[in-house]
């Protein structure tokens, strides 16, 4: 058998070593605490799964739905005029994606010949870079360091490096470094892309978790984003869709354009039972996303708490379902650090490592345990790390 050359640019690599010592610990009876995958674990709303499961009980919802509904259209466009101000056509400027990951894995096909540059942010979520990988890209790292409170420096991108880009990714509330940008950032960020004929995605997926009070806002709010990019928004994290998959690309037509016509080659639309569930979760209350908040922030201070009690200084996230930590002095890399926890801890987290190579020095924990597994995790490095 002979397989594409692409498929070299991917492996499992530090995971699939992780998760073979977690898979010995668990053989041997050992319960590990998983902080490593962000797979939120806070439902919908009652009325949100309720619908979904009407719907599924209708025979006629199991055709292919082809594409999205008028009404799921609907929703999202009110939901952004309501959430953020911006007015977005259900026509033209907003298609659903079966969440945001596979937007990410697929929009650089519709913008990307081979060969083509794409600028990427690190550390950074992976599928960010791979997806620019899968059509060919190559790819320039624009570094989000401590010292800059992790916000990318666009003046600092070599001019030769701008000139060539085609397209580049951004994402703040940030994973995994939970920064989140000021007002100025998006103005930089579009007239960089102008001035270099750059489309801009900005992933959008955290903006309903900030915990300092103030509310998150959308790229598309900034005079002139849709002349440049559009954004993608995400209902796994804010009205807990994460297994469902429903997400959306919004903004500039004529990106929209092609990303629904590549969808409308590779898939057949969102199953008509989770559109209805999506409409109902679009509409709910406001009242549902202050919980979840409320849920993370308790789950924050539980660990954050019990790990800086433990010795381990650790600031608390300013936003999103992560917390991006220093590796302690004498603890070597970020892998090795990973693998004494899940060795001696019962731990596992996710090595800075894997998000890029600005991500070295640190570890990513994910809040996908409750308040009570929180303090437990703290509990348990505080008796088994000397720091």
């Amino acid at each position: 058998m002979k397989f594409a050359k692409r498929m070299e640019n991917f492996g499992e690599g530090v995971f699939a070593r992780l998760a073979a010592i977690k898979q010995e610990k668990i053989l041997s009876g050992v319960e590990v605490i998983d902080l490593s995958i962000g797979a939120p674990n806070i439902p919908p709303p009652a009325h949100v799964m309720k619908v979904l499961a009407e719907e599924a009980l209708k025979p006629e919802n199991y055709v292919y739905a082809v594409t999205d509904t008028r009404e799921l259209l609907k929703a999202a466009s009110d939901w952004y005029h309501r959430r953020y101000g911006v007015e977005i056509d259900p026509v033209s400027e907003v298609c659903s994606l079966y969440g945001s990951q596979e937007g990410l894995s697929h929009i650089a096909l519709t913008l990307i010949d081979d060969g083509d540059l794409t600028l990427v942010p690190d550390p950074c979520y992976p599928i960010f870079a791979d997806g620019a990988k899968l059509a060919g890209s190559k790819i320039f790292f624009m570094p989000q360091l401590k010292e800059h409170d992790y916000i990318i420096q666009l003046d600092k991108i070599p001019k030769d490096i701008a000139a060539r880009a085609k397209f580049m990714v951004v994402s703040y509330p940030n994973n995994p470094t939970t920064a989140v940008a000021p007002a100025d950032f998006y103005e930089r960020l579009i007239h960089f892309a102008k001035r270099n004929d750059i489309v801009v995605l900005h992933d959008n997926a955290y903006s309903e978790l900030i915990f300092d009070g103030s509310r998150g806002s959308s790229f598309l709010s900034f005079d002139g984003a849709k002349d440049v990019g559009v954004e993608f928004n995400s209902l796994s994290k804010t009205y807990g869709f994460a297994g469902a998959r429903v997400g959306f690309c919004l903004g500039n037509r004529e990106v929209v354009k092609r990303v629904k016509l590549l969808k409308s080659n590779v898939d057949y639309g969102l199953f008509l039972p989770i559109q209805k569930a999506a409409i109902a979760a679009l509409r709910s209350p406001q009242e549902v996303i202050d919980k979840t908040r409320a849920a993370y922030i308790e789950r924050i201070d539980a660990l954050i708490d019990g790990l800086n009690a433990a010795g381990w200084q650790v600031d608390k996230p300013k936003a999103t379902m992560f917390v991006w930590a220093l590796v302690p002095e004498n603890f070597g890399t970020s892998e090795e650090f990973v693998k004494t926890l899940l060795e001696k801890s019962n731990v596992l987290m996710t090595p800075g490592s894997a998000f890029g190579p600005s991500g070295e020095g640190f570890v990513r924990m994910a809040l996908v345990q409750t308040a009570d597994t929180m303090k437990k995790v703290a509990a348990q490095i505080k008796s088994t790390i000397q720091f």
